[in-house]
């Protein structure tokens, strides 16, 4: 199965490379960066990652999105939001890290769907998503084919989750195991929601 990475500048390293360390233990699953126009991306902390054209995402598969600064001005970008929208509703999975909610809210595919973010930023995503039913105490949320996650590192307990709803829990022990990871299984209890 295809892992599709949808980047942009100024994305949260971890909000990528924690799902993408779960998922990379995976037999089987492929590990695919895209971005709108193809080329280098930069992160907020200076990781470059070369990334294809994200019209040469196909259908199925799971698409990424994180979250970071770089989406404050991306839920203004239509061109962006049309082509996320599009690749979101071609794959049969679709997962955001942190703030990336904001950005899948903005397609109006999350409207009426229960959904979570950071908790820092979650006033901010919310006014993204006004039809949205945000959770706020959760760790992750999934409803359907999406799946959100609280901030940064609730990205790795998600993507747990996800191979927990996909394989069973024999799974999910051995990739922790490998990763030397405490799983916080618990995907209605977010500990930052105080």
């Amino acid at each position: 199965m295809n892992v599709n990475c949808l980047l942009f500048n100024d994305f949260e390293t971890l909000d990528l490379f924690g799902p993408v360390e779960v998922f990379g233990k995976v037999e089987g699953y492929n590990i695919n960066y895209y971005s709108i126009n193809g080329g280098n991306i930069i992160s907020a902390q200076n990781a470059q990652i070369n990334t294809e054209n994200v019209n040469a995402i196909g259908a199925g598969g799971i698409l990424i999105i994180p979250g970071g600064k770089g989406t404050r001005k991306l839920v203004h970008d239509n061109e962006f939001i049309q082509k996320l929208k599009y690749a979101a509703e071609k794959s049969e999975w679709c997962l955001t890290v942190c703030t990336g909610s904001a950005l899948l809210a903005k397609t109006g595919l999350l409207d009426n769907r229960n959904a979570t973010s950071n908790k820092i930023a979650f006033e901010w995503v919310k006014s993204n998503g006004k039809n949205v039913n945000w959770k706020y105490t959760a760790r992750w949320v999934a409803d359907k084919k999406y799946y959100t996650s609280s901030g940064i590192s609730a990205g790795i307990d998600m993507s747990l989750g996800f191979i927990f709803d996909r394989f069973g829990e024999e799974k999910v022990n051995q990739i922790s195991n490998m990763m030397e990871y405490e799983w916080k299984n618990d995907k209605d209890h977010d500990p930052f929601a105080v």
